[in-house]
């Protein structure tokens, strides 16, 4: 307890360092599930999709964040366990986004896409085993999420298969693939409203006090789809090509609406990304700043100072800014091909999985999300459409994520303790 009346301004500091550090991490590798599908199959460039992103992201971190945030991310481990050693709890949660902030740096120069929420969850069982033991950990919790490792990724893959199925049919596999787009694409831009109005009314706006019932929230839903359905139908319409061009040039065409359609729904994923995942960098923060201020009192939410939020904002937009095009570029091209018309379904998929995950309380990775997205489109193809080398690597980087957290937690850990008790 002396050491945080003693040291608690240092120690906050350094938190909010390398806070700033795993936000500058979620923004350089976890981004590109908002934005690589859309510069993938051309969509946008890497600067507009950067551009677009900052906005987007910056919005749903600093808007929709969160007031409070849990003290214990995802109740990984107990903090019961800590109260007579508060300072415990501060040195792990330090070390813990020191640890997971350098991975997501390596991992992004890398350009592997990798999870931020695995990365800091990994990275606080390591130092809870160390600082008070195994029994202090909710293994239960972290089975549910290596098993998500496989469900949601098989998930998304085996809905975007779909998706993209669907429209093949449906539109580019008959005789006028233009006329069959006015009839469906307005559809699919409804379905694509309901959600990503969901995504944003479960993971965004409940952070701003407007949490909704679920009748609401749906209803709400229904009642947008419907909106952009009917606006979609009436603008589609009103396009005009030359009926007498070749399959070639429809298909062209019918990719350019999906191309519109693809820039919408990545500013919505983007929105109810920065809402969500920013909880990884400023939930350790805040805890860190909760118990210093607390006189080593552990509460189990942290109510967040003015300063937090924009921190952690600020942090995600510097990461994409400098790092993000690395991961952009593995998701949208490392994968497999993508065009406009494989990019919206791969990204509609993983949006509903999101929806699903949410409904269920499956733990889930938006990153691991979105590449079996893209690896279902890929697959709809055939095998050979598959870079097995990139799915490979992918893979291997997920396995690693969390021990690799878990390690180097442990290390900084006992580099925090030695400093500031010896």
């Amino acid at each position: 307890m002396d050491i945080l009346t003693s040291y608690g301004t240092i120690l906050i500091i350094i938190a909010a360092a390398v806070g700033f550090l795993m936000a500058w991490g979620i923004g350089a590798n976890d981004v590109a599930n908002a934005m690589g599908t859309s510069v993938g199959s051309k969509a946008l460039t890497v600067k507009q999709a950067i551009i677009i992103a900052m906005i987007f992201e910056f919005a749903g971190a600093y808007l929709a964040g969160g007031e409070v945030t849990s003290t214990i991310r995802k109740g990984i481990i107990d903090s019961s366990y800590f109260i007579d050693i508060p300072e415990y709890l501060v040195f792990g949660m330090i070390a813990s986004l020191l640890a997971a902030g350098l991975w997501l740096a390596f991992a992004s120069y890398l350009g592997w896409p990798v999870s931020t929420t695995h990365s800091i969850i990994g990275a606080i069982i390591g130092f809870a085993a160390v600082g008070v033991g195994t029994e202090a950990i909710e293994w239960v919790k972290v089975g549910g999420i290596v098993g998500s490792w496989i469900v949601t990724p098989a998930i998304s893959g085996v809905i975007a298969y779909l998706i993209f199925l669907s429209a093949q049919r449906l539109i580019f596999d008959t005789e006028n693939p233009f006329e069959q787009a006015k009839k469906y694409v307005p559809m699919y831009m409804a379905f694509a409203g309901f959600v990503m109005s969901l995504v944003t009314i479960k993971k965004g706006l409940k952070h701003v006090g407007l949490e909704l019932s679920t009748s609401s929230g749906y209803l709400i839903a229904i009642g947008i789809a419907v909106g952009i359905g009917i606006i979609g139908k009436i603008v589609i319409s009103r396009l005009k090509f030359n009926e007498t061009a070749d399959k070639l040039t429809h298909y062209a065409n019918v990719e350019k609406v999906f191309a519109v359609l693809m820039i919408v729904t990545a500013c919505c994923m983007a929105f109810a990304h920065g809402s969500n995942d920013v909880a990884n960098a400023i939930g350790p923060l805040a805890a860190v700043v909760s118990v210093v201020s607390n006189g080593g009192v552990i509460e189990g939410k942290a109510k967040l100072v003015w300063w937090i939020l924009p921190l952690g904002a600020i942090g995600i937009v510097a990461g994409l800014a400098i790092f993000g095009h690395r991961v952009i570029a593995t998701i949208g091209k490392g994968i497999t091909h993508l065009t406009p018309s494989r990019g919206f379904a791969a990204e509609l998929a993983a949006a509903t999985t999101v929806v699903i995950a949410s409904g269920t309380g499956l733990p889930i990775s938006t990153t691991q999300t979105l590449v079996g997205a893209v690896l279902g489109v890929g697959m709809a193809r055939g095998i050979a459409a598959l870079n097995l080398g990139v799915v490979r690597n992918i893979v291997v980087s997920w396995v690693v994520t969390l021990p690799a957290g878990a390690g180097l937690s442990i290390i900084f850990f006992y580099i925090f303790v030695s400093l500031f008790t010896s």
